[in-house]
């Protein structure tokens, strides 16, 4: 799940972006209101976590913003334990939950996953690569009726790569919607998840192509 971060704290955003990325997300972090305004009305994702006080541009303005243009995207609304009344006027502009500071991380993750699944009532989205195919909501790559164990980072690679419809994704871009923006995770993990993806795919009649010095697509295997 692509996870957009908009808070303040650098240190308790941090913290909640590591653990957040621990567990299979990816991560954008956003300090400011005005930044994350740009950014949510430029850049796609999943969810929201979204701080009410913040420099510039309020959370509560920016989660009206997301609603006026019917962006769909779930919100979690993160408040002080004293701002009771924006808690109900964050409800009331179509936030679809919230957490009180301070908070338990296990908690938050139980309002993703909650969030998640009532987002799973979507169509599934299936992606014929090579005799596989990848279940991008679920992400989850099937031999037939079976789930093949892949780590879910490799997962995300592939989904990234198969939804550029065979155009060349760079590191950065990869790098970008594995961790999100803000990542200080260095570009080289992704030549080691594609060196392993592309060995897992070998006999599935999938190839991960290398474009030195550009970065990677996805094709079919040489016989």
């Amino acid at each position: 799940m692509r996870i957009a971060l908009v808070e303040d704290n650098v240190s308790l955003a941090k913290g909640i972006a590591y653990q957040l990325r621990d567990a299979g997300h990816s991560v954008d972090v956003l300090h400011h209101g005005d930044d994350a305004d740009m950014f949510l009305q430029q850049e796609g994702g999943d969810l929201v976590i979204l701080d009410i006080n913040l420099p510039g541009k309020s959370g509560l303005d920016l989660l009206a913003d997301l609603r006026d243009r019917e962006d769909p995207r779930p919100v979690i609304l993160l408040t002080a334990r004293s701002e009771t009344e924006d808690r109900v006027q964050g409800l009331d502009a179509g936030a679809d939950d919230y957490l009180v500071k301070p908070f338990e991380m296990e908690e938050l993750a139980a309002r993703i996953r909650a969030l998640g699944r009532r987002k799973g009532v979507a169509p599934r989205q299936l992606i014929d690569i090579g005799t596989l195919k990848l279940d991008v909501g679920a992400l989850q790559l099937l031999d037939g009726e079976t789930a093949l164990e892949l780590p879910r980072r490799e997962l995300a690679l592939l989904a990234a790569l198969s939804q550029a419809n065979g155009r060349t994704v760079s590191k950065a871009g990869l790098l970008d919607q594995l961790y999100g923006a803000g990542s200080e995770t260095d570009e080289k993990v992704i030549e080691v998840y594609v060196s392993r993806l592309r060995k897992r795919l070998v006999p599935y009649g999938v190839n991960i192509q290398v474009h030195r010095g550009i970065g990677y697509s996805l094709g079919k295997s040489r016989q």
